[in-house]
């Protein structure tokens, strides 16, 4: 493996980690060329584990002992090495999660291969918070999630941040973003979804009478931050469900939310499978 030191923030082969805290800069790069960043030897592990391929590596040289199995994996693809500083300059923060990677975005699933055997799906509505879009990734694939759709709208679950409070596990849980959203909410029920929307409603069922329904196959949708679920939305879904609360608090975090609800409604034949094995 031969490293590529770096002398100058303005070498140009590094263009791909400049000044990564403006997002503007961020949407119009990564959908454009195909590109995400894993951040921290950890993500960028899972990164590839989930059969993702490397663009570049970027590291302070101290890390690279750490990471030379994947160098000897990847001998091709180049690593660039620099002074904490100089990598500082480039991406605009501190690097201090081991090494970064460049990788090619991974081609979108299609909406029938990912439905197909899944039982629980998420659903993410307008949610343009990187930090709650990470936060519910990884809670779906904690409490078995099979499944998350994205709104034209929501947040990029390969942006860095989301991908970083994941904790890389945007590669585990499989994922699209349906360009149609009122046509993938009906492809929901035409696959004999129930479509539940979290969301305070005067007609809103409890999340526990939801769950003693136990039914087959359940997609939940989560609304945005503040504004929470359309009209549009909510017209269209089965039910909404709502997560019993003492007097004076009416919602969680989104992200929060999600978990209490991943685990409550999780299938509960996937508890007895387990205590068998």
């Amino acid at each position: 493996m031969t490293f590529h030191y770096l002398e100058s923030a303005d070498d140009p082969r590094v263009s791909d980690y400049t000044q990564l805290t403006d997002v503007l800069l961020r949407k119009v790069r990564e959908p454009a060329e195909g590109l995400y960043i894993a951040e921290s030897s950890r993500v960028l592990r899972r990164a590839l584990a989930a059969g993702h391929r490397p663009r570049s590596f970027f590291l302070a040289e101290k890390w690279a002992e750490d990471l030379a199995d994947v160098f000897e994996r990847y001998p091709d693809v180049p690593a660039y090495v620099g002074s904490a500083a100089l990598l500082e300059e480039i991406t605009g923060f501190h690097l201090h999660r081991g090494a970064m990677a460049a990788m090619h975005r991974p081609a979108p699933v299609p909406l029938a291969d990912l439905l197909s055997g899944a039982r629980r799906v998420a659903v993410l509505e307008d949610i343009v918070d990187h930090t709650n879009v990470g936060a519910i990734f990884r809670s779906a694939a904690a409490l078995g999630v099979d499944a998350v759709l994205v709104s034209p709208r929501c947040g990029d679950p390969l942006y860095r941040r989301s991908v970083r409070v994941s904790m890389g596990t945007v590669f585990q849980v499989p994922w699209a973003r349906l360009d149609d959203w009122a046509g993938g909410l009906a492809a929901l029920q035409e696959q004999g979804f129930t479509v539940a929307a979290m969301e305070l409603t005067d007609d809103a069922v409890d999340l526990d009478v939801l769950a003693a329904r136990r039914p087959e196959r359940l997609a939940l949708v989560l609304g945005t931050e503040g504004a929470g679920m359309s009209a549009g939305t909510l017209a269209a879904v089965d039910l909404a469900v709502k997560i019993p609360m003492r007097p004076g608090v009416d919602s969680l975090n989104v992200a929060a939310a999600s978990a209490v609800a991943f685990w409550e409604l999780r299938p509960k034949d996937q508890d007895q499978d387990q205590d068998q094995d």
